[in-house]
């Protein structure tokens, strides 16, 4: 059994389409179907049930999945101990978040202090980010809970306030907390189902007796604040995410707790090398800073809050 063997078996299961995996793989398809085939007849049992060109991942290939990820995750350990050993510097952050709005001034203070090291992140939702977290593929996720696994750990950062953002000229704009049922009848900006704001919201606003009517739905959660200054609903923004130099009013709900907690998540057994170190103090001490003030206030508060 080769190493090549089991990476091409890794991704021929988790595609289960040959000629996507082979695209994939930068091979040909013919190169692909023999190294599979090779690699059954070293186990001795059929991974796939194949129907004309599909593929199909069955009990055998289930459980060898299992194992497979298991090995070549301690193996890829190992090459980062021994490389977080030779060298810091050149070391890469592989970063997952479900919420940006934090996420600029974290990386310029890890940034400015390790100027070095490099990083790359995805924005990804709870589901998508959960999976990168179970295969070991990233070193820190930044999330709202619940992700849940026996194999995965995680620490509270912070909690925020989820506040109800409305357009300055709204007839709620004059007030400083409004009741969910005071806005069932209005339209709403937000992203779509599977981020974990949109999800806490729809299931708080559930118990008050209405679905908010979404006019927008999207992926980019920064994008929710200029529709809601721009008139084009009404939106739930965390903590976190408040501007005071937006024309925006920011409401807190008065008969229902709505906060989020904000996790940092990662695969038990993965090796933290020294560079995730670093960059786990960086994010304790930024939301250390932000907790040691409070929660962030709505701008009409207070005009210096909301600088996150």
């Amino acid at each position: 059994m080769e190493l090549l063997q089991l990476h091409y078996f890794l991704t021929v299961a988790r595609l289960e389409h040959m000629t996507e995996a082979a695209r994939m793989l930068h091979v040909t398809q013919s190169s692909l179907s023999k190294t599979i085939q090779r690699l059954e007849e070293d186990v001795g049992v059929p991974l796939f049930d194949r129907t004309g060109r599909k593929l199909r991942l069955n009990e055998y290939g289930s459980k060898f999945l299992t194992r497979a990820e298991r090995a070549l995750f301690e193996l890829e350990q190992g090459r980062q101990e021994l490389r977080d050993l030779s060298d810091l510097d050149h070391d890469v952050l592989e970063l997952v978040v479900t919420t940006a709005s934090t996420l600029p001034y974290i990386l310029r203070k890890f940034r400015n202090k390790h100027p070095h090291i490099q990083f790359h992140v995805e924005m990804l939702t709870t589901e998508e980010a959960a999976v990168l977290l179970h295969r070991g593929e990233v070193d820190f996720c930044l999330s709202s809970p619940p992700i849940e696994g026996d194999d995965i750990e995680y620490e509270i950062v912070h909690v925020t306030p989820i506040f109800v953002a409305v357009p300055q000229g709204h007839r709620l704009a004059g007030g400083s907390s409004v009741r969910l049922t005071e806005i069932q009848d209005e339209e709403f900006v937000g992203v779509k189902r599977g981020y974990r704001t949109r999800d806490l919201v729809d299931a708080v606003c559930r118990t008050a007796g209405f679905l908010p009517k979404y006019v927008y739905e999207g992926n980019e959660p920064a994008r929710v604040n200029a529709l809601v200054e721009a008139g084009i609903g009404i939106g739930f923004i965390p903590g976190t995410a408040v501007n005071p130099r937006e024309h925006i009013h920011y409401l807190r709900v008065e008969d229902h707790e709505l906060v989020m907690e904000i996790a940092l998540w990662w695969k038990r057994g993965r090796y933290i090398s020294r560079a995730a170190q670093q960059f786990r103090g960086v994010v304790e001490q930024y939301f250390n800073s932000l907790s040691s003030e409070g929660y962030v206030k709505p701008a009409h508060e207070d005009s210096d809050s909301g600088q996150v």
